[in-house]
C-alpha cells in the first residue's frame, strides 16, 4: 500500500477515489504518569520513552488507516494528514489521528 502526503502518486494515474479513510490511536493517562515518573529519561530536553510512545501511536493510526483503505479495495492513500490532539479532563490523553483519501491506481 502506497501512503503519501501528496495529492497524487508520481508516475501513476488515480483511476478511482474510494473515499476518506482514518485511523486513530489514543495514549491514556497511565502512559503519561509512567512517562513523567521516569523523567530522568530526559536527555537534552527530550524524553526517549515519550517519543517511543508517540511513535507507536502514530504507527498504529497509520496502520489502521491502511487497513481501512485495503478493505475498500484501494491501492494507495493520498493526501495523508497526521494530527495530534489533547483530550480528556485536564489533558490526560493524547490522540493521534491519520486521515487521507483511499484511491486505486492505474
Amino acid at each position: 500500500m502506497i501512503v503519501t502526503t501528496t495529492p497524487s502518486v508520481e508516475g501513476r494515474t488515480i483511476t478511482a477515489y474510494k473515499g476518506i479513510v482514518t485511523g486513530e490511536a489514543i495514549l491514556g493517562a497511565n502512559i503519561f504518569k509512567d512517562l513523567f515518573a521516569g523523567i530522568r529519561d530526559i536527555v537534552g530536553g527530550r524524553s526517549a520513552a515519550y517519543e517511543r510512545e508517540l511513535n507507536t501511536a502514530r504507527e498504529t493510526a497509520l496502520r489502521e488507516m491502511e487497513e481501512r483503505a485495503a478493505a475498500m479495495g484501494a491501492d494507495a492513500v493520498v493526501g495523508v494528514d497526521l494530527d495530534y490532539e489533547v483530550l480528556g479532563q485536564g489533558g490526560s490523553m493524547l490522540m493521534v489521528s491519520a486521515s487521507g483519501t483511499a484511491v486505486t491506481l492505474g
